[in-house]
């Protein structure tokens, strides 16, 4: 047992290739969980970091099912392939140094809910309203930009948005090489049930508000952590062909 707990916490933070990126992108995955309650319960029944779903409630609001936002559902699915887009190229341009990659876009992305904690400050969300939209473009914009990285990166099972493959991967695989990637897809999609639970928590009883300052304060750790990680060169982060 000590030696599979070993081996899992060498995988998680101190992996040879990937150094402490597994343990970053867990912590996105559970900022990614607290933005889509947020979004979800508070922003017209839409996702900011799931495509999947929002091309789905995008058809319900077409159909004119009640309670879904078209131009929110809208203006999440244009920001987040607007930052796929547009971020493709400062992300190719860092990946040379992963610790500096993942330093820059955690500072982008804890400047946008920044912005998005202010529109929602000075101009309360509610349905259907100029301020909603704006908030859902720059949380979709966030997360396609992380999304990008994500990507890009490559560590295996931890995509930090869609766990689908994730889960199937814990119960397909088998053998004794398999479980401690399977303890880390598990905790992936741990991770992103505690970011649920806790964004739909301070959805419920705080407000979009709280909500959005723990999703900023978890990504300001995931800065400073690479932040301060990035000082020295080690080789996991060097990009990979």
């Amino acid at each position: 047992m000590a030696s599979a707990g070993s081996r899992l916490w060498t995988e998680l933070a101190r992996h040879e290739a990937d150094g402490p990126l597994p343990l970053l992108l867990l912590v996105l995955t559970l900022t990614t969980g607290v933005l889509d309650a947020v979004s979800l319960l508070g922003l017209g029944r839409i996702f900011v970091a799931n495509m999947t779903g929002n091309v789905l409630i995008v058809g319900f609001a077409i159909a004119g099912t009640p309670g879904f936002s078209l131009a929110a559902s809208v203006a999440a699915l244009v920001g987040f392939l607007l930052a796929v887009f547009v971020g493709r190229r400062p992300v190719e341009r860092w990946y040379g140094h992963r610790g500096r990659l993942v330093r820059n876009v955690a500072a982008i992305e804890f400047g946008l809910l920044l912005a998005a904690l202010v529109v929602a400050i000075v101009r309360p969300a509610a349905p259907d309203t100029p301020s909603t939209v704006v908030v859902a473009a720059i949380l979709a914009i966030a997360m396609g930009l992380q999304n990008t990285t994500v990507r890009r990166l490559g560590v295996p099972d931890l995509t930090t948005t869609v766990i689908t493959m994730t889960m199937v991967g814990i119960v397909a695989d088998r053998g004794m090489s398999a479980r401690v990637k399977a303890a880390r897809r598990i905790l992936a999609v741990v991770m992103l049930l505690v970011g649920a639970i806790a964004g739909a928590l301070l959805m419920l009883h705080a407000g979009i508000v709280p909500a959005l300052v723990v999703a900023t304060a978890l990504l300001g750790i995931v800065f400073l952590v690479a932040a301060v990680r990035s000082r020295r060169l080690e080789t996991w982060q060097l990009g990979k062909n």
